[in-house]
């Protein structure tokens, strides 16, 4: 989130942020520039134990000034400040860069130095600050940047004079431009605007360079023809009240699961979704398929938000389970159907599947908004981004075929033999009375982007290139 106002940003920041908050889990960070001491305030807390608000509100008063940038971050802290021939700038990103290792020692062979790491690592948000600082000017830098990385990287700056804000080249990663009296500001989520009274104007384009200060904005580089964002963004990773290019995410998921609704013919009692992604689906597909929406199974939110997630795997688990409430109430006797954003490790649907059993539920059957994960992602760095071994489809592929790099291909196509085995050995382990998987054209049409314009790498292992990134991988 960035704001650049005509007042003191940091309430707008601060709450602004905070709408960020389920895109990230371990760190974040504010920095706001203050033009009467000439200095930037910043302050970086981790959040494995606590939430945004409770590690900011007490230090709130320190960020003085009138333009401000902050994050939520799943990966390096930030923002950091730097100090070069383009000036004092601070900065954050939400990147994901795959060849970070041949950039460091290019850069380190160059005679540059790197001053942040991160758990022994380096800091990538510094790496593409030292990229930037190689331009003549910011927009140059960041083209450095758009021609150098693999993966992903949207970026705001926050000068003496303004903010900069820079969407992936590929536009993988959203960023929104939002405007009220005497303010602009650009969020990853839309959702942050509403409350905070901003009007939502525009997306940024993919590659496009904005320059923002409280009296108006300069683009700095027009946006790009190409663009690769992430169809994971309507699945599960967007608020629902978020837009992006101009598709609702509730409006996605009702669709996706009116449509699957109306195409089965299975007998079922009531709908439900799994707290929180899937509930639009199933109310979706409760209206397609002329049932009632039940909750059959509930979030206990007072102390478990989407947005705590532990980086301890037998702790993660646990919170999964903890979270999520049965209803023997509504449970018993019933042919219960269940929708779910995905199944990535399948732990926690594992749990769900014998809570509902031992509540009472007749048969449990499962509806999943996308198609199955078959490939690791290689450009986000989200918390449900997982390498190909951690998916729980290579996995049983291993099993089936002694490989789990064979006839991915089929395995990845609707209707297939091999598809129809992996979903059955998948309704199998755990247990489901029946299980479906949304196919990627019924999830392409509810986003409502032509599929050139969305990466759908994760199920099919395709994605599209502009040329520089092809010459780059070549």
């Amino acid at each position: 989130m960035g704001v650049a106002s005509r007042k003191k940003c940091r309430t707008d920041l601060y709450y602004g942020v905070d709408y960020n908050s389920h895109l990230g889990t371990r760190r974040a960070g504010m920095a706001t520039y203050d033009p009467a001491a000439k200095r930037f305030c910043r302050a970086i807390h981790s959040l494995e134990q606590t939430y945004f608000r409770t590690k900011f509100e007490k230090e709130l008063d320190k960020f003085e000034g009138e333009n401000g940038i902050g994050v939520i971050s799943d990966t390096d802290p930030q923002p950091i400040i730097i100090n070069s021939h383009l000036g004092k700038f601070a900065i954050v990103t939400v990147a994901y860069i795959t060849n970070l290792d041949e950039l460091e020692k290019e850069l380190l062979d160059a005679g540059v130095h790197f001053g942040e790491l991160s758990s022994g690592c380096t800091n990538q948000t510094e790496l593409i600050a030292l990229l930037i600082n190689q331009g003549k000017t910011f927009a140059e830098g960041i083209e450095n940047v758009y021609d150098k990385i693999k993966g992903s990287a949207s970026i705001l700056i926050l000068t003496p004079d303004s903010i900069i804000a820079a969407r992936d080249r590929l536009g993988r990663t959203p960023i929104a431009l939002g405007h009220k009296e005497g303010a602009y500001a650009v969020t990853s989520e839309s959702t942050a605007f509403a409350n905070l009274g901003y009007e939502h104007v525009r997306d940024l384009g993919p590659g496009e360079i904005l320059e923002i200060t409280a009296d108006g904005t300069k683009v700095l580089r027009e946006p790009g023809c190409d663009m690769q964002v992430c169809s994971f963004l309507w699945v599960y990773y967007g608020f629902p009240t978020s837009t992006y290019e101009g598709h609702n995410v509730e409006e996605a998921r009702f669709k996706s699961g009116y449509e699957m609704g109306r195409a089965d013919t299975t007998d079922v009692d009531c709908a439900c979704g799994i707290p929180d992604s899937g509930v639009g689906m199933a109310l979706g597909y409760a209206a397609g398929h002329g049932v009632p929406y039940h909750r059959c199974i509930s979030k206990y939110t007072p102390t478990w938000p989407r947005s705590f997630t532990p980086s301890n795997q037998a702790l993660r688990s646990l919170v999964a389970k903890m979270k999520l409430v049965p209803n023997r109430a509504m449970l018993t006797g019933k042919r219960a159907l269940f929708c779910d954003d995905s199944i990535v490790r399948g732990t926690q649907l594992n749990d769900n599947v014998a809570e509902l059993y031992a509540n009472g539920a007749k048969e449990v059957h499962m509806r999943i908004a996308c198609p199955p994960l078959i490939y690791g992602c290689r450009y986000l760095g989200f918390t449900s981004s997982k390498s190909d071994m951690e998916l729980l489809t290579r996995r049983i592929i291993e099993e089936i075929e002694g490989d789990p790099e064979k006839n991915l291909e089929l395995y990845a196509t609707t209707g297939t033999p091999q598809y129809e085995l992996l979903v059955e050995k998948i309704r199998e382990r755990f247990g489901l009375t029946s299980l479906k998987f949304n196919p990627l054209e019924t999830l392409i049409a509810s986003i409502g982007l032509p599929k050139c314009k969305v990466c759908t790498h994760c199920f099919d292992g395709s994605s599209r290139f502009g040329a520089k990134e092809e010459a780059t991988a070549e």
